[in-house]
């Protein structure tokens, strides 16, 4: 039997342990999502709690992330996975980068329907972000949806401080993707340190959680200006 958002929502808090404002908020936003005019997701309400809050909330199982005090979501889409962390994790601050201003505006709509205080919009493209006021400003850098491995890695590194970790959320596992990675990350004072299977709700497949961690200051020449990291990645 299919279970309702509600009862998704209680397994959820159960299972992450979470505070009962998230009990409040995760409604809240999941409401709001539904009813916004220019979403930026087709995915409907009984299918957003496990598309989006569920899959957003698999990231808690990265211990560094979970104890992180300042967070940047890149490439926010429409706020996930950072809202969702954002409402797990109240004690840290979770800037949302996004450049679209069209999506900068409605996670700002949403932050404001679901009351969530610790996070905040950066419409920014994420290199000019790390080139002055981002740069190694962030213990955890999110990415979900955005790019190869290895250009998410050029884009997380100058944000980290050392020892912070990116945390990039990838469906089915592929070779040349994480060699790719591996010479990126041997460019950018980053280092692999796990790939986790994670199975975020019932029917998600080849889920898993790519783990970087930055391993020393940010090598000169990054990050290169806006636009190069897709098109001539370091790997």
């Amino acid at each position: 039997m299919k279970r309702s958002v509600e009862e998704r929502l209680d397994e959820l808090l159960r299972r992450y342990g979470l505070a009962q404002g998230a009990a409040r908020q995760l409604p809240s936003l999941l409401d709001a999502l539904a009813s916004e005019p220019d979403p930026h997701t087709t995915v409907p309400l009984d299918e957003a709690v496990d598309v989006h809050v569920a899959d957003s909330l698999s990231g808690l199982e990265v211990p560094e992330l979970r104890s992180a005090a300042a967070i940047a979501d890149v490439g926010s889409g429409a706020g996930f996975p950072g809202l969702p962390l954002a409402i797990a994790l109240p004690a840290a601050r979770v800037d949302l980068v996004e450049s679209a201003g069209r999506k900068a505006e409605v996670i700002r709509r949403l932050i404001a329907a679901a009351g969530v205080s610790n996070a905040r919009v950066i419409r920014e493209r994420v290199e000019q972000l790390a080139a002055v006021a981002g740069r190694e400003r962030y213990e955890a850098v999110t990415v979900r949806a955005v790019g190869a491995l290895a250009v998410l890695i050029e884009y997380a590194s100058p944000l980290l401080r050392t020892g912070g970790v990116l945390v990039a959320w990838k469906g089915s596992r592929d070779r040349n993707e994480e060699d790719a990675a591996v010479a990126a990350a041997d460019r950018a004072a980053m280092g692999p340190r796990a790939v986790l299977p994670v199975e975020p709700y019932a029917g998600s497949r080849d889920r898993h959680l790519h783990v970087y961690a930055k391993t020393g200051p940010t090598p000169p020449g990054l990050p290169r200006r806006p636009g190069m990291a897709a098109k001539r990645p370091l790997g």
